[in-house]
């Protein structure tokens, strides 16, 4: 069942138990669960909250840094996200996000092989839990920090060497919807797709994300949520919007706005 779900990054100045209480109010379904905010609330606490709201948690973010460009070692970032495949269960999510963690002076070829060997690590952990690694690539103008997966093709290549079903691509519009063809390529992958997590621009992104309300950028929303409708995606559509223009928005307005787009974006486009 197609669902909205947002990302506690879009309220980033909220606290976990803001978050929770702001988005039910608002009437929004399902919540993408920040760890770092959990983290602050408390597991326990954090649990018995989204229980007494009803959210539903669309997913767990995130785990990764398989590079080391953070700082921890292959083994700790490898036990870090197996700690989040177990939040997950207990948050009742089948979805956790994940990134490469960015290339760090490896050359790509062993870069990828720290991927792929985390991956092979993980899955079957994932597939006894019933969760799916969402692998996100980014936009090359600003996924320096954070992966060097920056295409569709990337993360399925790679999911097709780890050879696990658990192994899934995350489609963020905001790093993904650009080109002509972008929508008219969904139904080639639809069927691999996680997640796919709402984000708009007023231009192609450069360095840091900057990113603008849904329906005031350039990416054809419309047409990239149809696609992945038509296609048979049935699954979350995750608003992700950050960066100075978004903290200059009152988040109550923000969640609010969110929410129009979206019933905007869910009826055909007419010719």
């Amino acid at each position: 069942m197609v669902r909205l779900s947002l990302n506690e990054t879009t309220t980033f100045r909220w606290s976990f138990e803001e978050d929770v209480r702001h988005y039910s109010d608002a009437g929004i379904p399902a919540i993408g669960v920040w760890r770092h905010k959990l983290s602050d609330c408390g597991k326990e606490k954090a649990a018995d909250l989204l229980e007494e709201s009803g959210l539903a948690v669309s997913h767990l973010y995130w785990a990764g840094g398989f590079t080391g460009s953070d700082g921890r070692s292959f083994r700790a970032s490898v036990d870090d996200a197996l700690e989040a495949l177990r939040t997950a269960v207990d948050l009742r999510t089948d979805c956790l996000v994940v990134y490469s963690g960015a290339r760090a002076g490896h050359t790509v070829n062993h870069a990828k092989r720290l991927m792929k060997e985390a991956l092979k690590e993980l899955a079957p952990a994932a597939e006894e839990f019933g969760v799916r690694l969402a692998v996100e690539p980014m936009h090359p103008g600003c996924a320096k920090e954070f992966t060097f997966l920056t295409s569709v093709e990337d993360v399925l290549e790679l999911a097709d060497a780890v050879g696990s079903s658990a192994v899934k691509l995350l489609y963020d519009t905001y790093h993904l919807g650009y080109g002509e063809n972008c929508a008219r390529q969904i139904a080639a992958f639809a069927d691999r797709v996680a997640l796919v997590q709402l984000g708009d621009g007023r231009a192609v992104p450069s360095v840091e994300q900057s990113r603008c309300r849904l329906g005031e950028g350039v990416v054809p929303l419309a047409e990239i949520v149809q696609a992945f409708l038509s296609a048979g995606y049935d699954g979350d559509f995750d608003v992700e919007l950050i960066g100075e223009e978004i903290e200059t928005i009152d988040y109550h307005e923000l969640v609010e706005h969110a929410k129009q787009a979206f019933e905007r974006l869910l009826r055909p486009t007419t010719p």
